[in-house]
């Protein structure tokens, strides 16, 4: 056995094969629900592998993932990874031009899709030839464009429920394609050995990791249940997909929903006795803050010990309007992306006042993007992590040499995000380069502008841009959403609110109001759309 995504799971199954390791709930009191032990979970997904290498697709070869959150999803990806098949996810938001491009850009053969995009399928096929093999989930509705596709239950029905593959390797990919708000998307080649210790924290996130591929069982049979892991956000985006392998390493219980509903979230949470939940940001959590102090108010969360958010912050008030909520759950601001995995974990003093910062593993480093060399305590550089980090983008070489590289013999990805580090190692996060705005030589990042916004009592959300200006060069404008029943709010009073906790050149200079800001189904923002608001209104 080796650091193989199937093998580590198969190895799960053996010791613990009745406990229960999925639970889906469309919406819970529908009747709507299915539950999987480890041993069927296992079953389902050698019945999906069987069926795709019998139609033909070749081990290496692509298949893209264009569903909702589902059994099948998962089901899907570990057949896959059984077969030693290349699971890519769709952003299922795509329209038919992004979808032809990933379609194509990715290589995919083979693709499960929900019935519900038959449309967009049909529209993108013609110009993906290379796609061969289509598995629908769920009835096409009656006026839905024909597709040569075949029922996924029949797929399923087909398989052989037992293994019997071939070998596997550490070497076998797993590709996430990321991005998409600010161009089109990039795929970012992981070996899954590497993917298991930077994207799965070695079988022990927050401990250490194990030695021996067999000592994960080991340590699974020697533990017990009762963990119970919900990620909210979509599949299609890796940290859900890696949030729920996490739970398959530690052989505990996976919760999912079709999607985001926070009064469904909040009745699966007191139901099934959620442990830990993940989301993305403020726009996932505000939902759920509301919900708790309206309709759902007196819902038992008392089972949640930990709410983790990646590729979005938590801002402090929405943090600490949560936390009186829910005063036993224990708040994270984690940091990684789909290039590195997970780099480490917001510092308590986290905050407006000091900036986002994070305590990070031993493998991540502030550098010169120039030289890559470490900079000095204090001086702003990027983020880079070395060893365990992917072999580049699927099908962008020239992308490629630009995020990664070799240095004293180790592999090293360079991320997009700028930082400090202090002496004591703790890096503030000044915000993504792409989106840093320049205002009269000034460098200013959106997300520390967007937190000392949200710490308004009247703002529900807000996104930050640059938009040209005849005497600055760019200035900074504001996207704000209020909330619901909060005064119109001012320009001035705005700036007034911020110049106490943000030097004067950040203060924003301009001030649109939207009925609602818009983000990506996982809560990640979308600066394109903020760009084009701002300077529509300008």
């Amino acid at each position: 056995m080796e650091y193989n995504l199937a093998d580590l799971f198969e190895s799960v199954v053996d010791v613990v094969p009745h406990r229960e390791a999925l639970v889906y709930v469309d919406h819970p009191g529908t009747g709507a629900e299915r539950r999987l032990t480890y041993a069927d979970l296992d079953a389902a997904a050698n019945r999906i592998g069987h069926h795709l290498l019998d139609a033909g697709i070749r081990p290496g070869e692509h298949l893209g993932l264009h569903l909702y959150n589902g059994v099948e999803y998962l089901q899907t990806v570990l057949g896959c990874l059984k077969a030693r098949i290349v699971p890519v996810n769709v952003n299922y938001r795509y329209v038919e031009e992004e979808l032809v491009y990933l379609y194509r850009d990715a290589d995919l053969v083979a693709l499960a899709f929900d019935a519900e995009f038959t449309d967009r399928v049909a529209a993108a096929l013609p110009q993906a030839p290379g796609l061969r093999r289509m598995l629908r989930v769920g009835a096409a509705a009656p006026s839905a464009a024909p597709l040569p596709a075949l029922d996924f239950t029949e797929a399923e029905a087909a398989g052989s429920p037992r293994r019997g593959f071939p070998g596997r390797s550490g070497d076998d990919q797993f590709i996430i394609y990321t991005g998409g708000t600010t161009g089109m998307p990039k795929g970012v080649m992981w070996r899954q050995e590497d993917l298991f210790f930077s994207g799965l924290g070695g079988g022990a996130p927050t401990g250490e990791p194990v030695r021996t591929p067999a000592e994960l069982a080991e340590r699974v049979a020697a533990g017990g249940e009762g963990i119970t892991f919900f990620p909210t956000p979509p599949l299609m985006h890796g940290t859900s997909t890696l949030t729920a392998f996490i739970g398959f390493n530690f052989g505990q219980r996976v919760v999912l929903h079709r999607k985001f509903a926070p009064v469904e979230v909040l009745r699966t949470v007191e139901r099934e006795r959620v442990s830990s939940m993940s989301l993305v940001g403020d726009a996932m959590l505000l939902p759920l803050i509301d919900a708790l102090s309206g309709p759902m108010k007196g819902t038992d969360c008392s089972s949640l010990f930990s709410v983790s958010s990646s590729g979005a912050i938590m801002s402090d008030t929405v943090r600490a309007r949560f936390q009186e909520l829910v005063p036993n759950a224990l708040l994270l601001n984690n940091f990684g992306s789909s290039e590195s995995g997970f780099n480490g974990t917001a510092t308590g003093d986290s905050g407006p006042e000091r900036g986002f910062r994070i305590r990070v593993n031993s493998r991540t480093r502030v550098v010169d993007p120039v030289t890559r060399e470490p900079v000095a305590a204090g001086q702003p550089g990027r983020i880079a992590q070395r060893g365990h980090v992917p072999l580049g983008y699927y099908n962008d070489p020239a992308k490629t040499a630009e995020t990664f590289f070799r240095k004293d013999g180790e592999r090293w990805v360079l991320l997009g995000d700028m930082a400090t580090v202090d002496e004591e190692g703790v890096v503030t996060v000044l915000g993504r380069g792409s989106q840093c705005i320049n205002t009269g030589g000034e460098k200013v990042y959106p997300e520390e502008v967007e937190q000392a916004l949200k710490a308004h009592p009247d703002v529900y959300d807000a996104l930050v841009a640059g938009v040209p200006d005849a005497t600055w060069g760019n200035r900074v404008a504001a996207v704000v959403q209020l909330r619901e029943g909060a005064p119109r709010l001012s320009l001035e009073e705005v700036q007034a609110h911020c110049r106490s906790r943000l030097a004067g050149y950040k203060v924003p200079r301009q001030l649109v109001l939207t009925d609602a800001v818009r983000r990506s189904p996982s809560g990640k923002a979308d600066y394109r759309w903020a760009r084009e608001v701002a300077a529509g209104a300008g």
